[in-house]
């Protein structure tokens, strides 16, 4: 008995193979949402494959041979699976090369327009991501304190709280605290450099030894601290080596230790060069940090503050004097950024202004869109209960669930947003509503950097000009999508069908798999569950409504579906009609009007005219199986149509070496809403002319 496709361990499977087995894999790694794949050859990729896998919410194709698959919260499980297979008992091919390979493979990168782009945001979001779970723990923590603060519990604030409290103090701060120091370790390591050299070279200047001399009054000779009488702030320099050093605290800062890994890489891989191999131990990490520790201290590390300072005045400057304009323009870029990975400069100026200013004020105009992206799933969940679609319904749950409490938007976005273009727009309406509103109300301000989520409210002040905002945010997103549905008219028709199908395939009542499809191109007009042919009954109670002519699609032999050899078309299941021997291959409308369906593989199309008659076109028997060889298309979906514009043009002799009869059906699919559907069989006729009869 073969394992279902959406086990763990069948899926792992799937998605080595769709990624070009294991040894295209160079190494693995995940996130709190996706397999992060560096492969040899990006090239071997079946990414179509990839997004049909159940689980798979989708894929992201990069530069540089990467390639992302996004699977939400079950990401580090699914991880453990695929590192389990045989195949990758060594954790990913190395990639053999000589040296014109390397040469060669440079060169190219060099070359791609965006590949620099890529490698800048990669460092990045690959110096935070790993952090992402221990900021979410310390966000809670905070939002527990500022809970039990607003109901008089604790003074959260006060300046002599017990020690039980400057306890809970150190477990969220510990976090923000030691942030350089973390995000220097994961640089260090996302450039290919000892980590824990990165650490400690940033761990230098965050030392008692070091932040002691910050303290005018510590009488430490060389030490000299003027007060700046316009800020108020203290400022001290110390005479190291004779040299001015200025002095800052560095607990928090997240510029800094990016700029100084970044220098770091290339002074570690210079001495890599410079010492024999066998030496690299002992001589790399101690010139390093001989080297780099001076280094961040007299210039990297004021640097880096100076910048962050700069960037975090500048949007300060923004939010001050254009207040509304600053509230709208975060949560409607923020929707552009995120997909794109691009979002991580503003979480770095979220934590810079912490810990220059003691609060941030980004944060809260970015909840608007944050609650207006789970908004918009919350419309998504609530259709997909409506209409039954189970598997849109569980992608939903866990897309809200890790919004609402998780503040992760990412399997929102991936899962769901981005697959259904009808989306954004509704969810950008959200974003400026919630915009607005903290806009007009004066801001929102956060001491803490906190993932948007429902647990979080408590750490943004003021709450009720927050909780408005998200509300309304998240509302108006829900209930634009639930209006206008995230789906066309013509796809829900089509999803609706092959969902009936399916069910009653579960019931024992399914047709085989062509007639299911058939149905499900039927639905582009009309769901084939509610189809019901009318036949000669209703010709006899014909009147004198509007007439419509159908033409025959192609040139041959007309007779009636009940010589049909398909059961879907001779039970009228799709209609009345009539069915076509073509002599050619040209098959052209039989009617004007708006076509509403195209299949991909072409051998099926559904038009509706002006007078609401909904007519399918299907050429051949079984011919989906021939996954659109042999079919040249020369129409596009949406496209409106004149009686005799050539549709597609079909290699008959190809149809008949596939062993598929070549017969040509033409049925009206909403004959049961018609007075009546009239076929003219048993002639021979040209295409154009006249074979169906339609009164409304």
């Amino acid at each position: 008995m073969n394992t279902p496709a959406t086990e763990p361990r069948t899926l792992a499977e799937e998605i080595l193979r769709g990624v070009g087995g294991a040894g295209n894999i160079e190494s693995l790694t995940h996130c709190a949402t996706r397999l992060r794949f560096q492969l040899h050859d990006g090239g071997k990729v079946d990414k179509a494959a990839l997004d049909r896998l159940d689980g798979v919410m989708g894929t992201v194709a990069q530069s540089g041979d990467r390639f992302q698959i996004v699977v939400g919260g079950a990401v580090a499980n699914l991880y453990a699976k695929i590192m389990d297979l045989p195949s990758m008992s060594g954790g990913g091919t190395a990639r053999p090369k000589s040296d014109a390979d390397v040469k060669a493979e440079m060169r190219a990168r060099s070359r791609g327009r965006f590949a620099w782009v890529d490698n800048f945001f990669e460092y990045l979001s690959d110096s935070f991501r790993p952090l992402m779970g221990v900021l979410l723990g310390s966000s809670l923590i905070i939002a527990i304190a500022s809970v039990l603060d607003a109901l008089g519990v604790v003074d959260f604030r006060a300046a002599d709280k017990s020690a039980t409290w400057v306890f809970v103090d150190a477990m969220w701060r510990s976090v923000l605290y030691f942030l350089p120091i973390m995000v220097a370790y994961n640089a260090a390591k996302k450039l290919r450099i000892d980590p824990w050299v990165g650490a400690a070279v940033m761990a230098a200047v965050m030392t008692p030894n070091f932040t002691g001399m910050l303290n005018k009054d510590s009488g430490i000779p060389g030490v000299t601290c003027t007060t700046n009488q316009t800020l108020g702030t203290q400022e001290c320099v110390a005479h190291v080596f004779g040299l001015p050093m200025q002095l800052n605290d560095y607990g928090g800062q997240v510029f800094v230790p990016l700029l100084m890994v970044a220098v770091l890489a290339l002074v570690y891989k210079g001495l890599q060069r410079v010492f024999p191999e066998n030496v690299h131990m002992v001589f790399v990490p101690f010139f390093s940090m001989l080297i780099m520790i001076p280094v961040t201290a007299f210039l990297i590390g004021p640097l880096g503050v100076w910048a962050g300072n700069g960037l975090g005045e500048g949007l300060s400057w923004l939010n001050n004097n254009a207040p509304i304009v600053f509230a709208i323009m975060i949560p409607l870029i923020y929707p552009f950024l995120v997909p794109l990975g691009l979002h991580w400069p503003l979480n770095a100026l979220m934590l810079q202004n912490i810990s220059t200013l003691g609060y941030d004020f980004i944060q809260g105009p970015m909840g608007a869109w944050n609650f207006a992206c789970f908004g918009a799933t919350a419309g998504v969940l609530l259709l997909s209960v409506r209409h039954r679609e189970k598997e849109m319904r569980q992608t939903a749950t866990g897309a809200l669930a890790a919004g609402l409490f998780g503040g992760i938007s990412e399997p929102s976005l991936y899962g769901i947003h981005l697959r259904f273009k009808r989306i954004y727009p509704r969810m950008l309406v959200g974003c400026l509503v919630g915009g607005v509103i903290v806009g007009v109300m004066g801001g929102v301000d956060t001491n803490a950097f906190a993932f948007t989520s429902l647990l979080t409210i408590p750490v943004f002040d003021p709450k009720v000009t927050y909780v408005i905002a998200i509300a309304a945010a998240f509302f108006t997103s829900m209930a634009l999508v639930v209006l206008s549905d995230f789906r066309t008219k013509e796809d829900r028709a089509q999803v609706n069908a092959e969902r009936d199908a399916a069910e009653a395939d579960a019931r024992g009542e399914g047709a085989p798999a062509e007639e299911r499809e058939l149905a499900t191109v039927g639905a582009a007009s009309a769901a084939a569950g509610t189809v019901r042919a009318a036949g000669t009954g209703a010709s006899a109670t014909a009147t004198d409504g509007p007439v419509v002519q159908l033409g025959a699609p192609v040139s041959g032999r007309v007779t009636g579906l009940d010589e049909v050899p398909d059961p879907v078309f001779a039970s009228r299941a799709l209609g009345e009609g009539v069915a076509i021997e073509p002599v050619d291959g040209r098959v052209v409308a039989p009617v004007a009007g708006e076509l509403v369906t195209v299949a991909q593989t072409g051998h099926a199309f559904g038009i509706r005219t002006p007078e609401g008659v909904e007519v399918l076109v299907h050429v051949g028997i079984d011919t989906v199986k021939m996954k659109g060889e042999g079919f040249d298309v020369r129409a596009e979906s949406g496209a409106k149509v004149a009686a005799g514009d050539l549709l597609v043009e079909v290699d008959l002799d190809a149809v008949r070496a596939a062993k598929h009869p070549t017969l040509t059906l033409m049925t009206v699919t909403n004959t049961a809403d018609l007075a009546s559907v009239e076929p003219h069989a048993g002639q021979d006729v040209a295409a154009g002319a006249p074979v169906v009869t339609v009164r409304r």
